[in-house]
């Protein structure tokens, strides 16, 4: 999941346009025309979010930076696996931040106010931690942290079931459509998703899983991919070295913990 994003301290609001790329409007319009328009009426940023459902978005950022330099543009996008396939060259042109979900830390200071320091894994171990334990305990508020404190909407109502939707989103469309899959191979993939999470940690066998869900071996190889470049999951590969370095899996985890207590039919054992 990315965050294409520029940070400006303050926006002038008569200066300023949000715009979300899969609003009705542009099915009639172009946004490098709306672009043009709004700079000739003065404007000099303008946001545009869910920037992957429009078709044809890449080249005509590029455009818009090179007709009009002088218009700040800022687009954000959810799915990792669409922002990577412009079929312009912006490598040169835009600044990209990939945004990570919270940390600890950042949970502690969102939920609690509780403002700490970094501290190395040397000083935790040493119990040089400066953390009000008058006032709470750090292990119940991890725990908090491993079910539902990874994505900054954990404030709001029904966590676990955007979540669950968001994973839904990105299964049904992000990959298939990035990937060029039938409906066959989605509902496969859906499939291979929920065998992983069933035993996570996973050890892969792609010939086994090729024969469960009636695929090539490397096509399984592929679908595992997807779902890591889409940060579902994450595959550590053994060390090893040349070129049985390629396709080396030696362990399947899903991406962040909240994802267990989503797609796992019992609950995780956080130990």
């Amino acid at each position: 999941m990315v965050k294409q994003l520029c940070f400006c301290n303050i926006d002038n609001i008569d200066e300023t346009l949000f715009v979300t790329a899969d609003d009705l409007y542009f099915a009639e319009h172009k946004l490098i025309d709306l672009a043009m328009d709004f700079y000739q009426h003065g404007g000099k940023k303008l946001y545009i979010d869910e920037i992957h459902k429009y078709a044809g978005w890449a080249r005509e950022i590029k455009n818009i930076y090179d007709l009009i330099p002088k218009l700040q543009v800022v687009y954000t996008g959810s799915p990792i696996l669409d922002l990577e396939v412009g079929e312009a060259d912006l490598s040169r042109r835009k600044l990209e931040y990939r945004m990570v979900g919270l940390s600890f830390r950042e949970y502690l200071a969102i939920s609690y106010g509780y403002h700490l320091p970094v501290y190395s894994l040397e000083d935790i171990l040493k119990h040089k931690v400066d953390f009000p334990y008058a006032e709470a305990r750090p292990i119940l508020l991890f725990k908090e942290y491993l079910q539902h404190g990874y994505y900054p909407f954990f404030q709001e109502k029904g966590y676990l079931l955007r979540l669950q939707s968001i994973i839904k989103q990105t299964l049904e469309n992000d990959i298939p459509t990035f990937a060029n899959m039938n409906i066959a191979t989605a509902l496969k993939l859906k499939r291979l998703l929920y065998i992983i999470a069933k035993s996570v940690p996973f050890k892969p066998n792609f010939t086994k899983l090729a024969t469960l869900l009636d695929m090539n071996r490397n096509t399984v190889s592929d679908l595992m991919c997807y779902l890591e470049k889409a940060g579902i999951i994450n595959q550590l590969r053994a060390e090893t070295e040349g070129v049985r370095l390629l396709g080396k899996v030696d362990k399947v985890y899903l991406n962040i913990t909240n994802l267990s207590y989503v797609l796992s039919d019992n609950t995780p054992d956080v130990y």
